[in-house]
């Protein structure tokens, strides 16, 4: 009974929705789930190229066939999901949410702002955390998805039908959201935390499957870390984008900027302390590292070059793990030819 769950390594924006729009396209899965709320964004490209940012869908949306899950564990803005459906064409006939999804409200984004959350922590205001606390304290006036008219048509009990999906022999893929450093319990820069763990057991829990279902672990690391703009928290060996630049002797300025709130992004020198400790709290099967290109942007799109392969094995030795999938800036993953990944048929 196959499951794959694809973990973030540092603080967020690792390029997890890349590697699960990958996964299901290339390992064939039948569901793909969604975990979290609208507070990250994950970024595919559909077969045109044109580029998506999704902060409720699963990126693999733009994909034909896998059904699209969002868990009891997720945490949905109506309009956001709605918007998303009508911009990616999506076919809801493959959309399946949770009843007990919980549903955040022009309340909960106004509680964030009021408590001036993006000035303190770096939030990005969109309720999330404001609805996981309502969850946590069992506020009676909490909505779930049940309770919307809207959502009626695609609510399914998810558990009930993903645990189906695995009894038939169908992959699930569920992609997690933000990385292992802003875990709430285990990240351990507190205050400077999401609202939840973001490990894959703790993704895994959201769902509500069986940890003996899960034969894949993918855990997807950047070359060069970063950080959401302003007091955010901590981030080790922190540079910014005009050394990262000049460094891989780029044509054009590289500056990247937040999927949610569009603000230039916080960047630093890859740090193995963070991606070890993920590592041993998630124990994963294959390892990617994203944005490998911005080590050396001189190569023909999509190549990995002689400077791009030692940095690499600089990598490797410091985790003391290899690394099984490399991605650039294209949309797909190179396969590492020493990749010692473990994976169950």
């Amino acid at each position: 009974m196959p499951i794959s769950i694809v973990v973030g390594a540092q603080y967020g924006s690792e390029g997890k929705g890349k590697v699960a729009h990958y996964l299901a396209r290339t390992e064939g899965a039948c569901a793909v789930v969604r975990v979290g709320g609208p507070n990250s964004g994950h970024t595919a490209y559909d077969a045109h190229g044109r580029k998506f940012i999704f902060q409720q869908l699963p990126t693999a949306a733009l994909l034909r066939e896998p059904s699209c899950v969002l868990s009891a564990g997720s945490y949905i803005d109506v309009a956001r999901l709605l918007q998303e459906i009508a911009f990616a064409r999506f076919d809801t006939t493959r959309l399946k949410i949770d009843p007990m999804a919980v549903i955040i409200t022009e309340s909960h984004r106004l509680r964030e702002r009021d408590a001036q959350l993006n000035a303190s922590i770096g939030s990005t205001q969109t309720g999330t955390g404001a609805a996981v606390v309502d969850r946590v304290q069992r506020t009676p006036t909490l909505s779930f998805a049940k309770d919307v008219e809207l959502l009626k048509p695609y609510l399914a009990d998810s558990k009930e039908y993903l645990a189906r999906t695995l009894v038939r022999g169908g992959r699930v893929v569920i992609e997690g959201t933000q990385g292992f450093g802003l875990s709430v319990l285990h990240g351990g820069h507190y205050p400077y935390a999401t609202s939840r763990d973001t490990t894959a057991a703790g993704f895994l829990a959201e769902v509500g499957l069986s940890p003996l279902a899960v034969d894949d672990i993918v855990l997807v690391a950047r070359a060069f870390p970063i950080r959401v703009p302003g007091n955010s928290g901590p981030l080790p060996k922190e540079i910014d984008w005009d050394i990262v630049t000049a460094e891989s002797h780029s044509a054009g300025r590289l500056e990247e900027v937040t999927s949610v709130t569009k603000k230039v992004r916080r960047v630093a020198r890859f740090d193995a302390d963070i991606v070890k400790a993920a590592i041993q709290s998630n124990l994963p099967t294959r390892l990617v590292l994203n944005h490998a290109d911005y080590f050396d942007r001189r190569g023909s799109g999509g190549s990995i070059s002689r400077v791009i392969e030692a940095q690499i094995a600089s990598i490797e030795e410091r985790i003391g793990r290899s690394v099984d999938l490399i991605g650039t800036s294209g949309t797909h993953l190179l396969q590492r030819p020493n990749s010692r990944a473990v994976r169950t048929a």
